[in-house]
C-alpha cells in the first residue's frame, strides 16, 4: 500500500500524466475556478495548471514568471480568505490531482501530497498502518494548507498540532533570479535547508514556495512503519450537547461560556485525565435556535463515562436549562469521516480566529451575547471555543513556527449568510463582534496575559489594515508573535522576489 518517493523531478515526470492547463471558455474552467469555500470570492486566473508533480510546478512558476504574471496554489480549496482566489492571480496551481498517501522507506515517514483531503489521509494511513496524523476535524480540508499553517483537530490534546510529526517537506522555490527549483528541507539538525522546514510548520501555505509533498514521522519514534505515527483510540465516543436559545436567558447564556472557560483553564495541562477528550462549544446566532457542543472522547477508557458526565455538568451548572445529550459510538475512522455539516446557499462568509490563554471574561460574553441574539441580523453568526492544551503545550513556542504553544482555548468567529447584496453589513456584523469582544486591544486579540494572537489557517485580512487593526501590533506579530524575524529571514531566502505571495504572507526585506 505503500510508495517509493520519486527521487527526483525530472524522474518523476517521466512515471506520471502531463499537467493539465484549463483556460477561460473551457468547460471545466467553471467547476475549477469555482471550487474555493467562500463563494464571496472567485477565482478568475488565466490558466488553472493541474499538476502532478514537482517539475510540473517548476514549469508552471517558470512561465508565470516569464510572462509576468502572480502565481499561487491551492489544495482543498478551503481557504477563509481571498488570499488563492484573488482577482490578482493570474495562474492558480492545482494541486487536486496529486493526493498519494503511502510510506516512504528511503524517508523512512509517510509521505503525503498536499492534494489529498484530511478523511483520506486518515483513511490511508488507518487502513494501512494504523497510525494518525492529529489533524482537524472537517475530513473534506486539503492536507496542503493545513499543515503548513499548523494543523489542529480532535487528536491533538493527546499527541499535539499536526507539524510535530512533520519530518520533512518538498517546496518549489524561486531564486534570486526567479527561477523556480525543488528542495527538500527535513528537521534534522545539520540540513542546510532546514529553515524551510520550519517555516512550513506554521508559518502558512503559498507564501514561501509551492509544497509537493510532506513527510511524517513523530520524533523519536523507531521501528517499523507501524510505530511511527500516533495510534488513534480503536473506538470513540461522540456526543452533541444542545441548549435551545428559546430557554436561555442572558445569565444562563453567560454562566454556560463562563462555566465554559473555567473549566478548560483548570483542565488543560499537559497530563491532564481529560487530554483524550476533544470538544467544541458553538455558539450559534440566536436565529439557529440552538447552542452546541460536540464531544469526542477515547471510548476505550474505564473513565469515559464519568469524565464524559462530569464535563457536561460542570458546563451545565446554574445554566437553568436541561440540555439534549446524544451519543453515539464508533470505531475511530467512522468519527474522522463524518461530513461537516453544509451551510447551503449561506456559502458566502467572514471570519477570523485566535488563541485565549484565560477564559473570557462577563464583559466578553456580554458582547458576544449582544451580537448573537441582534434581532437585526439575519446571518448565522458562530462563536467556536474549542479545546486546546495538554500535549500541544508541551512545545517550545520557537520549536516550531506557530507560536501558541500555552493556550487553553482555540477561538473562532465566524458569520455565513446567502445574499450578495448583503456583503457589506454581514461582514461589518462580524467586525463589530471582533471588536467589542477584543476592544481593550484594538479589536484583535493581541498576545497578553488572556489573549495569544491570531491563526493564519483562521484568517483575516483585516488585520493588515490599520483600519480595522488598532491594536498597535503588527499583523505579522498577530499571528507569530516572536516567530515573525526567523519566518522573514526564510523569506528573504527562499522566495528574495516575492514569486509567492498572498495577502497575509510576508514581503522580502
Amino acid at each position: 500500500m505503500g510508495f517509493t518517493a520519486q527521487p527526483s523531478s525530472a524522474q518523476a515526470a517521466a512515471h506520471v500524466d502531463p499537467e493539465v492547463i484549463v483556460r477561460p471558455g473551457d468547460a471545466r474552467y467553471a467547476v475549477l475556478s469555482g471550487r474555493g469555500y467562500n463563494t464571496r470570492f472567485a477565482a478568475t486566473p488565466d490558466e488553472i495548471w493541474l499538476v502532478h508533480c514537482a517539475s510540473q510546478v517548476e514549469k508552471a512558476v517558470n512561465k508565470a514568471r516569464a510572462n509576468n504574471q502572480r502565481i499561487t496554489v491551492r489544495s482543498g480549496g478551503h481557504c477563509f480568505e481571498d488570499l488563492v482566489a484573488n482577482p490578482q492571480v493570474r495562474v492558480l496551481v492545482d494541486m487536486s490531482e496529486m493526493k498519494s498517501v503511502g510510506f516512504d522507506p528511503s524517508m523512512n515517514a509517510f509521505a503525503v501530497q498536499p492534494g489529498a483531503r484530511l478523511g483520506e489521509v486518515y483513511k490511508a494511513l488507518y487502513e494501512g498502518w494504523g497510525v494518525t496524523v492529529p489533524g482537524g476535524v472537517c475530513p473534506e480540508v486539503g492536507v496542503g494548507g493545513h499543515v503548513a499553517g499548523g494543523g489542529y483537530g480532535p487528536l491533538s490534546r493527546r499527541f499535539g498540532l499536526v507539524v510535530d510529526h512533520l519530518y520533512a517537506v518538498e517546496v518549489v522555490v524561486a531564486d534570486k533570479g526567479g527561477k523556480a527549483r525543488t528542495i527538500v528541507a527535513t528537521r534534522d539538525a545539520n540540513d542546510p535547508n532546514r529553515e524551510l522546514w520550519w517555516a512550513h510548520t506554521g508559518g502558512g501555505g503559498g507564501g514561501f514556495g509551492i509544497v509537493t509533498k510532506f513527510w511524517f514521522r513523530t520524533p523519536g519514534a523507531t521501528g517499523s512503519a507501524s510505530s511511527l505515527l500516533p495510534k488513534p483510540p480503536a473506538r470513540m465516543r461522540n456526543t452533541v450537547v444542545t441548549w435551545p436559545w428559546a430557554q436561555l436567558t442572558e445569565a444562563g447564556f453567560t454562566r454556560l461560556v463562563m462555566n465554559h472557560g473555567a473549566w478548560h483553564a483548570a483542565n488543560s495541562a499537559p497530563g491532564s485525565v481529560y487530554q483524550a477528550m476533544h470538544s467544541s462549544l458553538q455558539l450559534y446566532s440566536s436565529i439557529a435556535g440552538t447552542i452546541q457542543m460536540e464531544i469526542r472522547m477515547d471510548a476505550t477508557s474505564a473513565d469515559t463515562a464519568r469524565l464524559h458526565d462530569d464535563y457536561i455538568g460542570a458546563l451545565s451548572a446554574g445554566v437553568g436549562v436541561q440540555p439534549t445529550i446524544d451519543v453515539t459510538e464508533g470505531t475511530w475512522l467512522e468519527i474522522a469521516l463524518e461530513p461537516t455539516a453544509d451551510y447551503g446557499a449561506y456559502s458566502r462568509q467572514k471570519s477570523m480566529g485566535g488563541h485565549l490563554r484565560k477564559p473570557l471574561t462577563v464583559d466578553q460574553v456580554g458582547a458576544i451575547y449582544r451580537s448573537l441574539t441582534d434581532p437585526n441580523h439575519y446571518g448565522v453568526g458562530l462563536v467556536y471555543l474549542a479545546a486546546y492544551g495538554c500535549q500541544i503545550n508541551t512545545m517550545p513556542s520557537e520549536a516550531r513556527a506557530i507560536p501558541q504553544r500555552d493556550s487553553v482555548i482555540k477561538l473562532w468567529y465566524s458569520n455565513s449568510w446567502s445574499d450578495p447584496a448583503s456583503d457589506e453589513v454581514e461582514v461589518d456584523w462580524l467586525r463589530t463582534l471582533r471588536k467589542n469582544v477584543h476592544g481593550a486591544t484594538g479589536g484583535f486579540p493581541a498576545p497578553n496575559d488572556q489573549q495569544d494572537g491570531g491563526y493564519i489557517n483562521y484568517p483575516d485580512s483585516d488585520m493588515r489594515d490599520p483600519a480595522q487593526n488598532t491594536s498597535g501590533v503588527p499583523w505579522y506579530s498577530l499571528i507569530w508573535k516572536g516567530n515573525y524575524p526567523r519566518l522573514q529571514q526564510v523569506k528573504n531566502t527562499y522566495d528574495p522576489k516575492n514569486v509567492f505571495r498572498h495577502g497575509l504572507s510576508l514581503t522580502p526585506s
